[in-house]
């Protein structure tokens, strides 16, 4: 410190250093001499971990098959022109005079390689169609909520104190609440539709990323470089969102990651319930939901087992398959690790 009265001078701190600093940790494993950053190195880990790639094989695989099911127009231009399915998914098979020995609930054939449902429509077709459905809104609900969630952790996070106690009972009021009756009630107040089932499940999904964030700035607001940035007269939102947040992301990544598998059971169960999409959207809960008849039939009864057996297959792979890729992330981004010593961090 200086000895001049009235004045400090804080020394031991690169300012160039702090404000262009990597936003991530850098590691040296063993045998190595170059630093490399956190998220490389978790990368590089995530690639090495069979059952993630599984994963990701798998939701890439369920991706493409909806994006290329049917030709995709926006603002009347066709910007994707493949069809995988062989009929659009509100076709009726029985209508069409060549296939006119197709009805309802047909067994898997040649022609329906699902079968059909109980309106005489192609089950491939839908389920290849309705993915669309399921796994945007489970991507556009876990990115809206996780941005959301972590600037209002963020905040209270740094600011501690009454700011800090305020924004977190809010939070004890919402978690009081189950999330999927609380998305129950928005659908069942607005009514069902795609962007009403997308705020229904964002409202209050929120919450468990911005409580998760919080902890997490907590610790981090603590380190010797948070410090250095204040001394040097950043400003809190600099601090927080380039200093702070950057090196708290880590279990935010990986909750996002099971979130959206969450997300797609949550919107399949509204489906079900009867609550979600138009009923005759080729939406994968929506389409257990037509076929929740065939499963009451009494006795002797032929029962269509693949009216509802693919629909949730479906569901079960792309959750799953989420579940596998969140399960490697966080392995990847696991700190513990005994080969790895920390060095080259600012």
């Amino acid at each position: 410190m200086s000895t001049q009265r009235g004045r400090i001078r804080i020394t031991g701190f690169d300012p160039t250093r702090v404000d262009e600093r990597d936003p991530l940790s850098e590691w040296v494993e063993d045998g190595e001499t170059e630093p490399e950053s956190r998220w490389r190195r978790a990368w590089r880990r995530f690639r090495r971990n069979r059952s993630a790639m599984l994963g990701v094989a798998v939701v890439a695989l369920l991706t493409l098959l909806a994006v290329f099911a049917r030709p995709v127009e926006l603002f009347g231009v066709t910007v994707q022109p493949i069809a995988l399915t062989p009929f659009e998914p509100d076709t009726i098979l029985y209508l069409t005079p060549e296939y006119a020995n197709i009805g309802p609930y047909s067994p898997p054939s040649g022609t329906a390689l699902l079968g059909t449902d109980g309106t005489g429509r192609d089950i491939l077709s839908r389920l290849l169609y309705g993915g669309r459905y399921s796994l945007s809104i489970g991507f556009i609900v876990v990115f809206i909520t996780a941005v959301i969630g972590i600037v209002y952790g963020s905040v209270s996070g740094y600011y501690g104190g009454l700011v800090d106690e305020v924004m977190m009972r809010v939070l004890d009021v919402i978690f009081a609440f189950p999330g999927l009756v609380l998305a129950l009630v928005v659908v069942a107040t607005l009514g069902g539709g795609y962007w009403q089932l997308v705020l229904a499940f964002t409202v209050f999904g929120w919450a468990g990323y911005a409580r998760l964030i919080r902890g997490e700035i907590l610790q981090v607001k603590q380190n010797e470089y948070v410090m250095a940035a204040r001394a040097l007269g950043a400003r809190d939102r600099k601090v927080i969102f380039r200093h702070i947040v950057p090196n708290a992301l880590a279990p935010v990544v990986v909750q996002a990651s099971l979130s959206i598998g969450t997300v797609v059971i949550g919107v399949a169960a509204l489906g079900f319930l009867g609550v979600g999409l138009d009923p005759t959207t080729a939406e994968w809960g929506t389409m257990l939901n037509a076929a929740r008849s065939t499963l009451i039939q009494g006795p002797g009864a032929t029962l269509p087992w693949w009216a509802t057996v693919f629909p949730g297959v479906a569901i079960f792979l792309f959750v799953m398959a989420m579940n596998l890729i969140g399960d490697g992330i966080n392995d990847a981004l696991d700190a513990q690790d005994t080969t790895v010593t920390q060095g080259g961090g600012a």
